[in-house]
């Protein structure tokens, strides 16, 4: 049984200042949880008695504090529309692996700015899909741990690694620590179309914010400007892609060509 103090503690990481405390987020369902269960440290977990007799197998090595609890303990706790059987805490990850170390040898991408959660954990999500370990976002893009990041990441954030920093800074650092020049492709309205443009299976794509693009003071280190084209040429259309589309509709061009 759930205590009025637990619930409210759950509900409490809602908030991105709360997660930041105690340096832990909530993932709930089936398959989230599962997915996360060996890759995150478990602090606590709760489920129903149909999640309990579907994963017997996962029992031996839940936390030392989790609980059986009812639909209706569900619906109360959980911070999702339609509650699926389990609700857990994980600890945050921590991974400061420089842009330097990953950029030289695969393909990485940064996002400037992205502010939407469901954006974030989508990119996520397509980083995973398209082989791409690294994700590097700048402070003010949306926290990967925020409960909406969370669940639309579809568990790829136990796979692939985000670091938030000052994107200027590590762009900076590659520059100077890598003999060879890396290639930094950027997505812009003047670029040169993504079909036609020489691409390498290494270097760092970087996806701008939803409404202002990439900030100028990124966009002076891109070596190579990307522009999706429209289809036919010259047809009146939507002004642009989602971040999310455009991520996808990108990488899946990287692949297809490099590898």
């Amino acid at each position: 049984m759930l205590s009025k103090a637990k619930i409210k503690y759950i509900r409490s990481l809602a908030l991105k200042k709360n997660r930041k405390a105690d340096a832990v987020f909530v993932a709930e369902g089936r398959k989230l949880v599962g997915d996360l269960l060996p890759h995150f440290t478990c602090r606590y977990l709760a489920a129903t008695e149909a999640w309990y007799s579907e994963h017997p197998q996962l029992v031996p090595n839940l936390p030392a504090e989790h609980d059986l609890i009812t639909e209706e303990e569900l619906q109360r706790v959980s911070l999702q529309e339609t509650p699926q059987q389990v609700v857990a805490i994980f600890e945050q990850a921590q991974d400061n692996t420089p842009l330097a170390d990953v950029a030289p040898r695969e393909l990485c991408l940064m996002l400037d700015g992205v502010q939407n959660p469901g954006n974030l954990g989508t990119i996520v999500r397509l980083a995973d899909w398209f082989g791409i370990r690294h994700v590097y976002c700048s402070p003010d893009c949306a926290d990967i741990y925020n409960p909406k990041s969370v669940q639309a990441t579809m568990g790829a954030m136990a796979r692939v690694s985000l670091h938030y920093g000052e994107l200027s800074d590590a762009l900076e650092q590659l520059k100077v620590a890598t003999f060879a020049p890396v290639p930094i492709y950027g997505t812009f309205l003047d670029g040169e179309n993504l079909y036609e443009k020489p691409l390498q299976s290494h270097g760092v794509l970087i996806m701008g914010n939803e409404g202002n693009g990439i900030s100028p003071q990124v966009a002076r280190y891109v070596s190579e400007r990307l522009f999706i084209p429209n289809y036919p040429p010259g047809r009146a259309t939507s002004e642009s892609l989602n971040v999310a589309i455009a991520t996808a509709v990108i990488c899946a061009e990287f692949r297809r060509r490099c590898g």
